[in-house]
C-alpha cells in the first residue's frame, strides 16, 4: 500500500512541475507542497511506520 502512494505522489511531483504548459503560471507551489508530501512518506516507509 505505501509503494503505492509513494508511486501515486512521485506521478502527482511529475505532474505539477511548471514545465508544462497548463501549469507554467502556478509557480513552484505546489511542487513543494508534494514533495514534501513525497519526503514524509518516504520517511514513514524507510521507518517502518506505514
Amino acid at each position: 500500500m505505501g509503494t503505492i502512494l509513494l508511486i501515486i505522489l512521485i506521478l502527482a511531483l511529475v505532474g505539477v512541475l511548471p514545465t508544462w504548459p497548463h501549469s507554467r503560471n502556478w509557480g513552484y507551489g505546489p511542487v513543494s507542497i508534494t514533495g514534501v508530501l513525497v519526503l514524509v512518506l518516504l520517511f514513514l516507509l524507510l521507518t517502518g511506520r506505514l
